[in-house]
């Protein structure tokens, strides 16, 4: 009898935020790895807000998804059937086999997971990509100096978590943004940063500028919007801004309402100096040896820490991913995938 899997495709492209309808789930005959290749089962699928992106037909860094195409992203999977001669059955890899619970892999961009990613999941997160963005842009663009203040957005998100914890480390002063009492209180409490201030408190600029009384010198942009209209008047000379992240911009249909701000922000670049810089983690793909190495460390040392928000059943994916674009997740989502 055909085993048979399961997929999550594209089914329409969407209208501002994502509908469950946009959304299909499908049953599918799981193949028969051939010659040189390996049978993957998914146990776990990364959600992530640049998938976003993704599902609309625009110019951008990738190829959009295509309707009726599975929805991308990274796997943690295991090894179940293999005519690979560099892969055993029950070996663990990460891999790109997107929202599904099987695939067949020739081997290629395949990465098997050691001792230094546990739990598993921390592949997909503090030890992922998001791990890698943090470290990356923070300390490649941003170069954060011993007493420099450090401001992120989504302070309690898998990237801007590890952001606040590095800035740390390497002795400045971290000041984190998040939404809500709770996240507020982890950013404070568990991570360790200087000061936290809720975006959603209705003093929510004035608050900032209070944390901030030396100014910032490395804005760390997730977000956009609101966020960082309240940072830009608080940079300081030199100031420099990664910027990997429009999160508050992802789901708009159309041009923002009130003023133009293009030309005030340009203004403040120039007779300031700063340094904005988008980035995309795969142009510092070649820092990843280093960067597993040392946030591994501080991960034993417990100088590092993280959360992980955990949602059981591939089915559920979607629903999990809409909530992620509004914010409901702590933490980094992941889908335990379940195959029963």
């Amino acid at each position: 009898m055909q085993q048979t899997g399961r997929q999550i495709v594209l089914a329409a492209r969407p209208t501002g935020i994502p509908k469950s309808t946009d959304f299909r789930e499908e049953e599918v005959a799981v193949p028969e790895p051939g010659d040189g290749e390996v049978l993957l089962a998914t146990n776990y699928l990364s959600l992530d807000p640049y998938m976003r992106g993704r599902m609309d037909d625009r110019k951008s860094y990738s190829t959009p998804t295509p309707i009726g195409g599975v929805m991308e992203g990274d796997v943690v999977a295991e090894v179940i059937r293999s005519r690979h001669p560099d892969y055993r059955i029950g070996d663990k890899v990460l891999a790109r086999l997107g929202w599904r619970t099987h695939a067949v892999s020739n081997g290629a961009g395949l990465t098997k997971l050691d001792s230094r990613f546990s739990p598993v999941t921390t592949a997909l997160g503090v030890l992922g990509m998001p791990g890698l963005t943090a470290y990356t842009g923070l300390l490649t663009i941003g170069k954060p100096r011993a007493n420099e203040t450090v401001v992120v957005a989504a302070a309690s998100g898998p990237v801007g978590s590890l952001v606040g914890q590095i800035a740390k480390i390497k002795g400045a002063r971290a000041v984190g943004i998040a939404g809500g009492t709770q996240k507020c209180a982890f950013v404070r409490n568990e991570l360790g940063f200087d000061a936290v201030i809720d975006h959603r408190s209705p003093r929510f600029a004035e608050e900032l500028a209070a944390a901030c009384p030396n100014g910032i010198d490395v804005y760390f942009e997730l977000v956009g919007g609101r966020v960082w209209h309240a940072v830009m008047p608080l940079l300081n000379e030199f100031a420099r801004v990664p910027v990997c992240g429009l999160i508050a911009q992802y789901n708009s249909s159309g041009q923002p309402d009130g003023p133009d701000r293009l030309p005030a922000t340009m203004r403040e670049v120039l007779s300031r100096s700063l340094t904005l810089r988008g980035f995309i983690v795969r142009e510092f793909w070649d820092q990843r040896p280093t960067f597993l190495g040392e946030v591994s460390t501080w991960m034993s040392e417990g100088r590092v820490r993280f959360r992980e928000d955990i949602v059981k059943g591939l089915a559920n994916a979607p629903e999990a991913f809409i909530g992620m674009l509004e914010g409901t997740n702590f933490g980094k989502l992941v889908v335990e995938i379940d195959e029963g």
